[in-house]
């Protein structure tokens, strides 16, 4: 990566060139003849080249000349601001850079004496002496003293990297394979974190040494002769440990010029920078936060570097888990800066994360317009691509991710995947191949190459991808996966295997499926109420207690506000619904708290925000939720109807009106019994009640557990919360094989048995045809012995 020396130098080059009338400025032919020139694969129309120009003129206001247009410095702020690639634009243009410009600048001293004083090299030019940064009139060293402050740091420094060089304590991990964040490191000029991760040896002597001069040095920042020298030392300081990845050093320079400077935008925005990279994101947000208050307090002052603070608010958000949060700051950057590529892929990754795919690829697609090398953007519109079942187009993005970005592991992973599904089973597994070239310990990639070489019919290869797997990780999945292979094996030995080692099945149609006693589940329900549970599973709002619920009701005040049509209601905006999830789920992992977050908004939100208006009834959400959240049924259905009570139109009272209680229970069948609800969901919208009818809890009960009309399926999921963790003995699924967990399904006259998942499908073993089959439900294998002990005893009575 070029030095920011160099950098600037590539600008300048890039400047030149178009200033056809050498004014020392680019007027708007000048600019649009650049923006066309650095983007030969780009077609633009005259519409789209006097936006660019208009918001370029219009947000580097500052920067204007006059009738000159855009000056060199002006040019070089908008690729600080990341609104274009230098090192891109440069190769496009086909320019060279003469080396003799640079040659001067350097990242540290070349001096190597042990005394500091004599280290410095007496007659060197400041502008020679560290990175570029410090040069810079906004953002660089104002004071002398701070000079000869950060010339005996990069000392300090080259001392300690020598040192842990030697005794081999320095580490780097290239991380060009992965995914960029895409986010804007620093304020103004500077040079970006280089591809390789430097980890330093903080627990030896040398470190020690360090930790202790540069004691020093801070307390020579904290004896200048003012506040604001004081200030500058301690942020140059600050920049240097940055730029040589000493992050938690570097936090605590930038701490004290917070302290010095509270109303300054730059320490915090760098210290916030630190403490994500030290992987502190909700310190890092809250620094972000007041860099944010300081930049609008300031006016125009810090006006250009809001969509930086915007963009990084919005990653700090993100690992923190806040992703429909993260949405709204990548937006306000877009704005602020449309040609922010970034902050547009970013907020397209972001919109992918939370299941709003076709908001989604229209975002990436305009990051790409701008950036067409953009590796991470293609590979993410490909994932949104495939998301939306356009797999063709999706395998041609992911191709081009790939071309640009050879060992990209993200691209190459999530291709695999895409061919799994296709069941192009040998394709994928050359995918995983090549993830396992760059990433050797990816055991997913791993378990994935074994499960699509077994897709290929290739088993002994697929056992060896097993036996790879299970000595990168013990997880359950791969003993799972290894009692699956061995089942299959011992069915194909037998001649009743499919082409792939799969068993094979025959569907049933649902009239010939028969239940025997009162207590075995209709195939139809259990298939609904499988659907629940596993989204249950996959939000967690199994493990979320429903009393919480009842307590954001009591605890937190929500205005009231008035729809469209009059109607008062607690309405609340997407983001802030995600912080309400948040303290609801505080147990989760910020990436399985995402997951969560996806699964709510593809399934309820988008059911309840119908209009696309980013606003929900919080009353109609928590009524939603508490049916599936944990506790004893009464308890559930109680909150449900209190939340239906808070709401302002049955506020105050102890009933709620009849018509609100339909609505809920056509809402509840939507969601969550979509093969029914959605056909009701025409209903409700256009549904009066001319009575205004009064319902009460025990009257909204009955609502609630009818069968046909209410939501009488939680009976069904109630038995499968208490008993899908229940194992069988030896007893396995007579089509997927799989060993039975949950409840056994045994067909009384060809005695095979089925588990939940082929029972609810209607799948049955190829040689067992018949007319109708009947099946008993065992919930565990208790029941079962007991039902036989039963029929052996009938037996003994009926043999005298």
């Amino acid at each position: 990566m070029a030095s920011r020396g160099s950098r600037s130098e590539k600008v300048k080059r890039i400047f030149h060139q178009f200033d056809a009338n050498h004014d020392g400025g680019l007027n708007r032919e000048e600019m649009a003849a650049l923006v066309v020139a650095v983007n030969p694969r780009v077609k633009f129309s005259d519409e789209q080249i006097n936006a660019i120009l208009d918001e370029v003129f219009r947000t580097y206001g500052d920067f204007i000349d006059g009738e000159k247009g855009l000056t060199y410095e002006g040019l070089l702020r908008t690729y600080d601001d990341g609104a274009g690639d230098v090192d891109r634009d440069f190769d496009a243009l086909g320019l060279e850079l003469n080396l003799d410009d640079t040659k001067g600048i350097s990242l540290a001293s070349e001096a190597s004496s042990s005394s500091i004083v004599d280290e410095r090299a007496v007659d060197s030019q400041k502008k020679q002496r560290t990175a570029a940064w410090a040069v810079s009139p906004n953002h660089g060293i104002v004071f002398d003293d701070t000079w000869k402050i950060v010339d005996d740091l990069e000392i300090l420094v080259k001392r300690l990297k020598a040192k842990q060089a030697k005794d081999g304590k320095l580490k780097g991990d290239n991380f060009d394979a992965y995914s960029d964040a895409g986010w804007s490191r620093e304020l103004g000029p500077s040079s970006e974190l280089s591809d390789k991760r430097v980890f330093w040896e903080e627990s030896g002597h040398d470190y020690a040494v360090f930790v202790k001069e540069l004691g020093v040095l801070r307390s020579r920042a904290d004896g200048a002769r003012s506040r604001e020298e004081a200030f500058d030392g301690h942020m140059a300081i600050g920049r240097v440990l940055y730029e040589h990845q000493l992050f938690k050093e570097a936090m605590v320079s930038f701490k004290r010029a917070c302290e010095l400077q509270p109303i300054d935008v730059r320490p915090h925005f760098r210290a916030g920078n630190c403490l994500y990279v030290l992987g502190k994101y909700k310190e890092a947000k809250e620094e972000f936060v007041l860099a944010l208050e300081a930049a609008e307090a300031g006016g125009n002052q810090w006006a250009y570097l809001l969509p930086q603070i915007y963009v990084n608010l919005g990653i700090a958000l993100e690992g923190e888990g806040m992703v429909l949060s993260a949405c709204e700051y990548y937006r306000e950057a877009a704005i602020l800066c449309p040609t922010h590529f970034r902050a547009l892929k970013l907020l397209g990754s972001a919109l992918f994360g939370v299941g709003e795919y076709r908001a989604a690829v229209k975002a990436l697609e305009e990051a790409i317009f701008m950036k067409p090398d953009y590796a991470d953007a293609h590979c993410d519109l490909a994932s949104a691509l495939h998301a939306m079942t356009e797999d063709e187009r999706a395998i041609e993005v992911f191709q081009k991710a790939i071309d640009l970005k050879p060992g990209h592991v993200d691209a190459l992973y999530n291709l695999g995947g895409l061919y799994m599904d296709l069941g192009r089973f040998q394709r994928a597994s050359e995918m995983y191949t090549r993830v396992l070239a760059v990433w050797p310990n990816h055991w997913r990639a791993q378990l994935n190459k074994a499960v699509s070489l077994l897709g290929a019919g290739e088993t002994d290869e697929a056992k060896k991808a097993l036996k790879e797997a299970l000595k990168m990780t013990n997880r359950v999945e791969l003993h799972d996966a290894i009692s699956h292979l061995k089942q299959l094996q011992k069915k194909k030995m037998k001649g009743n295997g499919g082409a792939n080692g799969e068993g094979t099945f025959v569907i049933v149609e649902p009239s010939k499926f028969k239940t025997v006693g009162e207590k075995t589940t209709l195939r139809q329900d259990l298939s609904s109420a499988l659907g629940i549970r596993a989204f249950q599973r996959v939000t967690r709002l199994s493990r979320c207690d429903v009393e919480l619920l009842k307590k954001e009701m009591t605890d937190k005040d929500v205005p009231v506000s008035y729809s469209g049509g009059g109607v008062p209601e607690r309405s609340i905006r997407k983001p802030n619904l995600e912080e309400i999830l948040r303290r609801l789920l505080n147990f989760l992992k910020p990436e399985t708290f995402q997951g969560s977050v996806k699964a709510i908004n593809e399934r309820i939100l988008s059911v309840l925000d119908e209009m696309g208006s980013g606003r929900v009834d919080l009353g109609m959400f928590y009524a939603v939720l508490a049916p599936i959240c944990s506790g004893p049924p009464e308890k559930r259905k109680r909150i449900a109807f209190d939340a239906l009570l808070w709401r302002p139109v049955n506020e105050g009272g102890s009933q709620i009106r009849k018509a609100d209680a339909a609505s809920y229970i056509k809402l509840l069948r939507a969601i969550y019994v979509p093969s029914h609800g959605m056909s009701e969901m025409l209903e409700v919208h256009g549904e009066t009640d001319p009575d205004a009818s009064m319902l009460s809890y025990s009257e909204f009960l009955v609502m609630f557990d009818d069968p046909d009309w209410g939501f009488g399926i939680m009976s069904t999921l109630l038995r499968l919360e208490n008993g899908d963790r229940n194992r069988h003995g030896d007893h396995i699924c007579s089509v997927c094989r799989y060993p039975i967990i949950g409840s056994r399904f045994k067909e009384m006259k060809a005695h095979f048995s089925l588990c939940n998942q082929c029972y609810s499908e209607g799948k049955v073993p190829p040689t067992y045809k018949q007319e109708e089959y009947r099946f008993k439900e065992y919930s565990s294998e208790s029941e079962a012995m007991k039902d036989k002990c039963m029929c052996f005893t009938l037996q003994s009575h009926r043999d005298p």
